[in-house]
């Protein structure tokens, strides 16, 4: 890769302000898009295991096969505003597109290659910038997945032993002169770009920095993922850690970090996974998440007319109506300040206040913090709107929350401690 002067390293005031909006944010939206939508995970009458995402490495359909999808993706019904909306109402900040997965082939309008959503296509249409037209006027942030070291379409790109030989292939060029100039293109042509989403890990440590230094000269606000790294969980080059897919730690973590997860078993739509998971998973999912100090990336998984599975949709709409009521214990939330989880649930915690996330109400009416050495000035439930007092008093080293005989919420409710 060339060579390129090295920007200074920023301050920690300017990393805080950078970082500031995601901290805050908490809650965003994966979307993986693309044409795997079309054979939905099965292959010649076959279906095929794994992640739909995956289906060409996994069934190693040949690159000339795989290209005829591109004829087949016609997304009619696809609606930009739709999707922002949906969200929106789940109360999701931001988004991150699969701009180009493992497939290579590209969901946006790029001049590096006709294998692109507006020229191999019926649809002919960038889906890209419609979608960052509707994120700005939804005041949602537009983020792109961006998959730089993976490409089973590209001959020097990597994972394709099936159709390449890996021993012929250039990966700097393949870098320098495909993923940087399709790079310039998403940093350029759409806006402000929150997110670069970058995935497997780039090959060594001087790949990944020249790409974030290439990315800080193009926006310098844009936020890079973790998996830019060639390590993806150690602290480095990215300027968070990603957990693995669906991973969730045992224990809070200082560092800034995400969990990427699924609402079903895929990423990329599958017609015959219908393991959805329930409301109270996917709320219960967030709050341990945010009360260990991370970031939930949700993802949900189009279909190739374009369609968000009305499952996801479903779940996401119940997620925004407790994120309503519940939001101020989720949006800007500290990790537990204690050292471990409860009977009844967990913590998040923002200055003067404790957000109890009581996931088993308690039958006694009594709910117990243990070990809590400040004192409770006022207690109450988020759910009420008239804030009025709930009982408190000290047994020892622990408080005893009166609480009513009923949950406000049958999945999570929350009590809010002000110390």
């Amino acid at each position: 890769m060339r060579s390129m002067m090295k920007q200074r390293d920023e301050t920690k005031e300017e990393r805080d302000q950078r970082m500031a909006w995601w901290r805050e944010a908490k809650f965003g939206m994966f979307i993986h898009w693309g044409l795997y939508a079309v054979p939905a995970g099965v292959w010649n009458g076959k279906k095929i295991p794994g992640i739909g995402e995956w289906i060409m490495q996994r069934a190693r359909i040949p690159v000339k096969e795989y290209e005829s999808l591109a004829k087949q993706f016609n997304p009619i019904k696809f609606n930009p505003r739709e999707w922002i909306q949906v969200a929106k109402n789940a109360g999701m900040k931001w988004i991150v597109i699969t701009a180009k997965h493992h497939d290579g082939f590209c969901i946006f309008d790029t001049k590096l290659t006709d294998y692109n959503v507006v020229k191999a296509t019926p649809f002919k249409r960038d889906p890209l910038k419609e979608l960052a037209k509707a994120c700005k006027e939804e005041n949602i942030r537009l983020g792109f997945y961006y998959s730089q070291t993976l490409d089973w379409h590209h001959p020097d790109g990597m994972g394709n032993d099936w159709d390449y030989d890996p021993n012929k292939k250039n990966f700097s060029k393949y870098l320098e002169e495909y993923v940087e100039p399709q790079l310039h293109e998403l940093l350029t042509n759409y806006g402000p770009v929150a997110v670069l989403w970058f995935d497997i890990g780039t090959p060594t440590p001087e790949q990944a920095r020249e790409l974030k230094e290439w990315v800080r000269k193009l926006q310098s606000n844009t936020i890079i993922s973790g998996r830019i790294d060639p390590g993806r969980w150690e602290k480095g080059i990215g300027d968070y850690r990603e957990r693995g897919d669906n991973e969730i730690p045992a224990e809070k973590v200082e560092d800034d970090w995400e969990t990427p997860a699924t609402i079903n078993d895929t990423w990329g739509f599958k017609s015959y996974d219908h393991n959805w998971k329930s409301t109270g998973v996917l709320i219960h999912k967030l709050v341990e998440i945010v009360s260990k100090g991370g970031n939930y990336l949700l993802n949900v998984g189009p279909t190739a007319e374009g369609i968000i599975p009305q499952p996801s949709v479903d779940g996401l709409t119940a997620m925004g109506k407790w994120l309503k009521v519940n939001g101020e214990a989720i949006y800007g939330a500290k990790a537990n300040p204690f050292p471990c989880e409860f009977e009844w649930g967990t913590i998040t915690a923002k200055p003067g206040k404790l957000y109890l996330h009581v996931f088993a109400w308690p039958r006694d009416g009594q709910l117990e913090i243990p070990g809590l050495k400040d004192e409770i000035k006022k207690a109450y439930l988020l759910a009420d709107e008239k804030r009025e007092d709930l009982k408190v008093k000290r047994e020892g080293e622990n408080v005893l929350i009166k609480v009513p005989v009923e949950a406000p919420d049958p999945i999570d409710s929350v009590v809010v401690a002000e110390i």
